[in-house]
């Protein structure tokens, strides 16, 4: 089966779900969309495809049903709240939630859209809106290998890395390892600006002379211009990125393990959010030591 013979309804067309929706619309698949604040459905790149009033109608008659949104609670609404995509997903339908969740909340989903017939997959994605655009995410996935291979075709025009690791529940978990090394390293380098600030250094030349070495990161090579110039364009809301971490310490809690560097990064995270800051990029960790600087 080929992208093309699946019909698609898509929830949720925020910073990352929009890029992702354009990509399958110019793909040629059959789409419906919704998103809470309705005004994407009709973003010019999205031509073609069918704006829809809430998840009920934008799940009738579709093959797969892919999520980005915000949180456990948003998931379970989108599914099961009022005017949910849950009354009219046919069995035999597939649920693909690319949104990042609590890996208890995905086996939750799983086990009710069972019941119904319906296949669920958790397969958040990592990569930001430079992937989103670029079609280059990493996906990772949870869930039934039989389930994925049907859905593949639709995930590589999302995804330029697919990655099948384990049952339900098992992407999240991936995903909040990734999360745990974003959290390190976009702190890492924040620390390291501000350092280098304060000894007056050329940091342009620095940060150059310093991507092709072992100090290299994604981090280091996408955000450290914003963080020189203290301006923040969105790719991954802090506020989301806090949220992630909060799941991935709840996550590291249930097996009896403590992630100190971590925790003082969802620190860091919680005193910027509350100065007003949650929706910055994740590279806005540098204000927290830019304050510091000013006091």
């Amino acid at each position: 089966m080929t992208r093309c013979d699946l019909s698609l309804g898509f929830v949720g067309l925020g910073a990352l779900g929009l890029p992702m929706a354009v990509n399958l619309q110019r793909a040629g698949v059959s789409l419906r969309v919704h998103t809470r604040s309705r005004g994407a459905e009709t973003d010019p790149q999205l031509a073609g495809a069918r704006p829809c009033d809430n998840p009920a109608t934008t799940a009738e008659n579709v093959d797969v049903l892919l999520l980005c949104v915000s949180d456990d609670n948003a998931v379970h609404d989108v599914l099961f709240g009022r005017d949910g995509a849950a009354e009219q997903l046919q069995p035999g339908s597939i649920v693909i939630d690319c949104s990042t969740i609590s890996p208890k909340g995905a086996q939750q989903a799983a086990a009710q859209l069972k019941q119904n017939g319906v296949h669920y997959l958790d397969a958040p994605v990592t990569g930001g809106t430079e992937g989103a655009r670029a079609g280059s995410l990493t996906v990772l996935v949870g869930g039934d290998a039989a389930v994925l291979e049907k859905v593949r075709p639709l995930l590589e025009v999302i995804g330029g890395s697919i990655h099948h690791i384990g049952p339900v529940g098992r992407g999240q978990q991936a995903k909040a390892v990734n999360q745990v090394l974003v959290a390190g390293s976009y702190a890492a380098v924040a620390e390291a600006i501000a350092l280098g600030q304060r000894l007056e250094l050329p940091m342009p030349q620095v940060i150059d002379a310093l991507k092709s070495g072992a100090a290299g990161s994604w981090a280091l090579n996408h955000r450290s211009e914003a963080m020189l110039q203290g301006h923040y364009p969105l790719g991954f809301k802090l506020s989301l990125h806090h949220k992630d971490l909060c799941i991935a310490l709840e996550t590291a809690n249930s097996v009896e393990l403590d992630m100190p560097i971590t925790a003082l990064v969802e620190q860091l995270e919680t005193d910027l959010i509350q100065q007003g800051y949650g929706d910055d990029d994740v590279s806005a960790l540098h204000r927290w030591n830019a304050a510091m600087e000013e006091a």
